[in-house]
């Protein structure tokens, strides 16, 4: 099969399960995102669904991350030791991280970074912790 055609590819969306919409979507609220349309039922697969939409970057698209740890003892390895291969985190990228940190602190969110450090492709970083997502392990990054 050829693969002309085939693209582009782009992330449409990550679902993220919560025991009730209101849990689920308070931080990402916090965050400045709004949901977008009708909460929806789909009877057939026994739930109901609220898309909160992020910005497009014309400059910047999406990406996904693969992570492969350099040895066992560091935070990927213990994921993969623990949970297998699968979503580790989500990544979204903020215009401000210092801003958006001490916004979320003060809002009561639980931050594993207090301030930003480094990371790749010379990107600041810093982590939420998933327990005060809903269970998910979000980084927030700030590009150069």
């Amino acid at each position: 099969m050829s693969d002309e055609g085939l693209g582009p590819i782009h992330i449409d969306h990550i679902g993220i399960a919560a025991h009730t919409l209101e849990q689920g979507s308070a931080f990402w609220g916090l965050l400045g995102l709004v949901s977008e349309g009708e909460d929806e039922v789909n009877s057939k697969q026994g739930v109901t669904t609220r898309f909160f939409a992020l910005a497009v970057s014309e400059s910047k698209p999406p990406m996904l991350e693969i992570l492969e740890p350099t040895s066992d003892d560091t935070p990927i390895g213990r994921f993969l030791a623990k949970r297998g291969p699968g979503i580790q985190q989500i990544c979204l990228r903020v215009p401000d991280l210092v801003a958006m940190l001490e916004h979320l602190k003060a809002n009561g969110i639980r931050l594993i970074d207090e301030s930003p450090r480094s990371g790749t492709q010379g990107a600041s970083i810093a982590f939420v912790h998933p327990k005060s997502t809903g269970g998910v392990l979000v980084e927030l990054t700030q590009r150069p």
